[in-house]
């Protein structure tokens, strides 16, 4: 089977890659999904896993954005053949501030326009392209919408927030947090996202779209994490108390993954210390 990354050098994609032993699809292999010509490889693959994007929540970064995020995807998905599988990978913050109306959110959350940047935006629109694409050239598709996926560190890419923590702490930097360090995230490492694709890729199903996250077993505040991961280290973290950061939205988020569980037969496999030492 041969599957193909897109972003597959990114700080999640170099994870993702190897998992698979798949071939990658980035700016550092000279590919571009905004460059048809180079979208139409996807035509070769049984698999498509796409990860590309451009991550940028600045009101200026808004029309690169759109471009990448929704016309890059429509690119690749011209190109899918019949039978072939795209996973594409969204996010929770498609729900905006709806999913602090929930303790676990489900898929079923609203996902209205309620203020989210260009970048949420951006990716529930390719949602849309996903879901007609596939229809239309009849391959199978499933969209992850992700909470916090975390992997090693790589070279030349930014880390997510959980390795930053893990780095801050191990080099005794200091960490800024947003109300104090109480909201409230899942985590999720890279490799259990990468066996939730393989378990839709080796499903039956036609069609899906799940919330993907460590679940209420891996979610905590901020501030506990920082806290457990210091304590794994056995050292103290440093935490700037002084730098009011803006609030999150939404301000807590835990993922209901009992959708995925169900269909897919999937959940986490490793538990968030398990994770996190895993990043030492």
């Amino acid at each position: 089977m041969k599957i193909l990354v897109t972003g597959g050098s990114g700080y999640l994609g170099n994870h993702v890659r190897r998992f698979f032993s798949a071939d990658d699809f980035s700016r550092r292999s000279h590919l571009d999904v905004l460059n048809p010509n180079d979208a139409a490889m996807a035509a070769n693959y049984d698999v498509v896993i796409h990860l590309a994007a451009h991550l940028d929540k600045d009101p200026a970064a808004a029309e690169n954005c759109f471009r990448t995020n929704v016309e890059g995807t429509a690119n690749l998905l011209r190109y899918m053949q019949p039978n072939s599988v795209f996973i594409y990978a969204s996010t929770k913050d498609v729900y905006g501030a709806f999913a602090d109306e929930f303790r676990e959110v489900p898929e079923t959350c609203r996902t209205d326009y309620n203020g989210q940047s260009a970048l949420e935006w951006s990716k529930l629109i390719a949602e849309r392209y996903v879901e007609y694409y596939a229809a239309e050239r009849g391959f199978r598709s499933c969209i992850f919408r992700l909470s916090t996926v975390y992997a090693r560190p790589s070279d030349g890419n930014e880390p997510g927030f959980v390795t930053y923590y893990v780095e801050s702490v191990k080099y005794g930097e200091a960490i800024r947090l947003p109300l104090e360090g109480k909201p409230v995230r899942d985590i999720l490492h890279v490799d259990d996202f990468s066996r939730a694709c393989r378990s839709f890729i080796d499903s039956k199903l036609t069609r899906g779209l799940y919330n993907l996250g460590g679940g209420i077993r891996n979610s905590s505040t901020l501030r506990e994490l920082i806290e457990k991961i210091a304590g794994m280290i056995q050292c103290n973290a440093v935490i700037d108390e002084e730098t009011r950061l803006p609030t999150p939205v939404p301000v807590n988020y835990i993922s209901d993954i009992t959708r995925a569980r169900e269909e897919l037969g999937w959940q986490p496999q490793l538990e968030m210390e398990e994770g996190l030492r895993s990043l030492f």
